[in-house]
């Protein structure tokens, strides 16, 4: 168990200072879970989730999404349409303060 959040280490070993496991990077926060939507980017994933709000006037809900840039560690290996979990962290970059920690669910694998 690694971080405080009850997800287990990857099993490889990266170099990588920003990878909460084998980096300095500490989270801190909130944890988000989406599905990645996104590896275009080096490094980074989008992760993109999903959720309802509420219209009163129509007093029904509409579904609305969410796009979040997120650190993807070397030893975590990340596909297009996996579920992920990612934990806030200090900003990485301009728009990048979440790293991923734990893959809940494999996607078309």
């Amino acid at each position: 168990m690694a971080l405080g959040l009850g997800v287990t280490e990857p099993e490889t070993a990266c170099d990588d200072e920003n990878c909460p496991f084998h980096g300095e990077l500490s989270v801190r926060g909130g944890t988000l879970v989406g599905e990645v939507a996104s590896t275009d980017m080096d490094k980074t994933v989008v992760v993109e989730r999903e959720y309802d709000v509420f219209v009163p006037k129509y007093d029904r809900y509409m579904k609305r999404r969410s796009r979040v840039p997120a650190h993807a560690p070397p030893c975590m290996d990340l596909a297009v349409g996996d579920t992920v979990r990612i934990a806030e962290t200090r900003p990485l970059s301009k728009t990048k303060s979440h790293a991923v920690v734990e893959v809940t669910d494999r996607g078309d694998a």
